[in-house]
């Protein structure tokens, strides 16, 4: 999201053995059970045939709520999940953040609520890497070189042909603090300014004086998928979450819904980015 999420690091490397093995028992029980991966992929809804077979491939991780669907179907007796259990520890680190880069770059719909530091989609470089460099313990100068690139390189889904329709509800201090200095922050501002104008783009700010405020809870990411699966991505101070299941997700979606009416409109927000751009 705004934080956490980058590209993988010492000490996170992807185990691409560990992955291909757990493909390999898919396919395996996929073939005997006498399923295609087509025909596998049309059974669960938000899953599909090339989602197989990235999984069987090694190529995509296979997510722990999916595994436990597979092994019922399939009649594994929990192989699947319990070879899930023993991925190598550095499998398991980066597990829902690579899962949600994966996501986001196919997504069709993104929307986001942040109240600690604005959407990674939306920073700029600068504020990209003040974010990075506010990390404790602190990131060494390549690797925050590393991480704003790779930031910036996620940005480029809201300038595509094809991009997804995007939606930012954020709140209104963290739009206001400083961070990395006021040149950073006006600078940011003035990014925030344009984006709101890109099309399919839908900015609006949460005002400090609401009395009602429905994210209390931190922030999170809506995504919906091409085969219209609807995800949820959190990042906690030591962890993140990706989240599949139907009634969570449905409980954010409403969270979201009720954070969009308490929100500015994107027109009331271009107001209140243009009234900050002034006091500068």
């Amino acid at each position: 999201m705004g934080t956490t999420t980058g590209p993988r690091t010492r000490g996170s490397r992807r185990n691409a053995s560990a992955m291909k093995m757990v493909g390999a028992l898919l396919a395996v029980f996929r073939t005997a059970a006498g399923y295609t991966q087509q025909s596998l992929g049309e059974v669960f809804v938000g899953v599909g045939e090339q989602t197989i077979a990235s999984i069987e491939q090694g190529r995509r991780r296979l997510m722990p709520d999916l595994a436990d669907q597979f092994d019922e179907l399939l009649d594994t007796k929990g192989a699947l999940a319990e070879a899930l259990k023993y991925m190598p520890e550095v499998d398991l680190v980066p597990l829902w953040a690579e899962e949600f880069l994966a996501r986001e770059r196919e997504a069709i719909a993104i929307s986001s609520y942040q109240n600690q530091v604005l959407p990674g989609l939306l920073q700029t470089d600068a504020y990209a890497e003040a974010v990075f460099r506010s990390r404790v313990p602190v990131y060494d100068e390549d690797e925050i070189a590393r991480l704003v690139a790779s930031r910036v390189e996620r940005q480029a889904i809201l300038h595509g042909k094809n991009g997804p329709i995007t939606s930012f509800v954020v709140w209104e201090p963290v739009v206001r603090a400083p961070l990395g200095g006021m040149a950073v922050r006006d600078e940011q501002l003035r990014h925030l300014r344009a984006c709101s104008e890109l099309p399919g783009l839908m900015l609006q700010i949460l005002p400090l004086e609401r009395t009602a405020h429905a994210g209390l809870d931190g922030p999170f990411v809506l995504l919906e998928t091409p085969e219209h699966q609807r995800l949820v991505y959190a990042e906690t101070q030591r962890g993140s979450q990706l989240i599949a299941d139907q009634d969570e997700v449905a409980i954010l979606n409403q969270k979201y819904a009720m954070l969009r009416s308490q929100a500015l409109t994107p027109e009331d927000t271009r107001d209140l980015l243009d009234r900050l751009l002034g006091e500068q």
